[in-house]
């Protein structure tokens, strides 16, 4: 690093004064100039740029293990330590944080249904349970509304809906999206908290009519909702906070390309084995045709894999 500087300011200073004041010998100097990195150093430096070049492709959000990951899908061999190292030095590191919108939460609920989904959010097949959640996003028009459905199976966002008013219509809207793309054939346990646009008669009458079963959180217990509250915690750490929104069209767009052009098709998440939620339902499906006891063992397998996050 002494050396280094010295080449870069050796047009502005003397290389002896800068040899002398950096404790350096100006042999060892010009001995550096005629080969100035190690074979390690240059594979660190070729390293360093497909970490830049990963982080980037991301949306300078992945931290380093998502970062392993991509390296080693490329075909490099390296330890996440050292991607940790180089990541580093380069600067490079995941987006983290967010604060809650400050305000009160209280009321009465309308309607409570019972906490049926009890924190089981590991799930075996598709459009079995889904979990849905609301937040908001700060535009310079006013506050913009999000409301979305996962599927717990994949965590993928099967539905999702934008508005400027936090009522059960947006609820409503998002679930009706998850119902007309997935189509299900069984029964699917939907699950949220007790805000008042799920505890509304409209809600429930939807419900009903659509072969849904309630599920919510207890009181006050975000907890109990983790899955969808993580997908938020992502959205504004990786997108959101990294923006400002003149209107709202500007946010929603901005939304459908963190959703559908990031998040479910190429987003890694670790409850999918390092799988994006739609390369995790396609190579489910193939498992699934495969049929037979070597597609339970793989099936297995990909359950041990996806517990250890790899």
């Amino acid at each position: 690093m002494r050396y280094a500087f010295i080449e870069a300011h050796r047009l502005e200073f003397s290389v002896r004064s800068m040899c002398r004041v950096l404790l350096v010998h100006f042999s060892g100097f010009y001995a550096w100039l005629k080969e100035p990195l190690s074979p390690r150093a240059q594979e660190d430096v070729r390293q360093t740029d497909l970490i830049q070049q990963a982080w980037s492709d991301s949306g300078k959000v992945y931290g380093y293990r998502k970062l392993h990951d991509d390296l080693r899908d490329a075909g490099e061999t390296c330890c996440e330590n050292r991607v940790a190292r180089l990541a580093s030095l380069a600067g490079i590191s995941a987006q983290i944080g967010y604060k809650r919108r400050p305000g009160r939460y209280g009321g009465k609920p309308a309607v409570v249904a019972d906490n049926t989904l009890d924190r089981q959010f590991e799930v075996d097949i598709p459009d079995a349970v889904w979990v849905t959640d609301i937040t908001y996003i700060k535009t310079h028009e006013g506050w913009s509304y999000l409301a979305v459905v996962i599927d717990l199976f994949s965590r993928r966002v099967v539905g999702w809906s934008m508005q400027s008013r936090m009522t059960t219509d947006l609820a409503l809207q998002a679930l009706l999206s998850a119902v007309w793309r997935r189509k299900p054939k069984q029964k699917v346990m939907i699950h949220s908290d007790q805000g008042s646009q799920f505890t509304s008669k409209e809600w429930q009458s939807f419900l009903g009519k659509h072969n849904l079963d309630a599920s919510m959180s207890r009181r006050g217990n975000c907890h109990d909702n983790a899955v969808a509250e993580s997908f938020f915690q992502l959205l504004k750490r990786e997108r959101i906070r990294r923006r400002t929104y003149i209107t709202r069209d500007a946010a929603r767009q901005d939304v459908f390309d963190y959703i559908e052009m990031f998040y479910n098709p190429t987003r890694k998440h670790t409850n999918n084995g390092m799988l994006s939620p739609v390369d995790y339902e396609t190579r489910q499906r193939k498992l699934n045709k495969a049929g037979g006891p070597v597609a339970e063992l793989c099936r297995s397998f990909n359950r041990i894999l996806c517990a250890k996050g790899e």
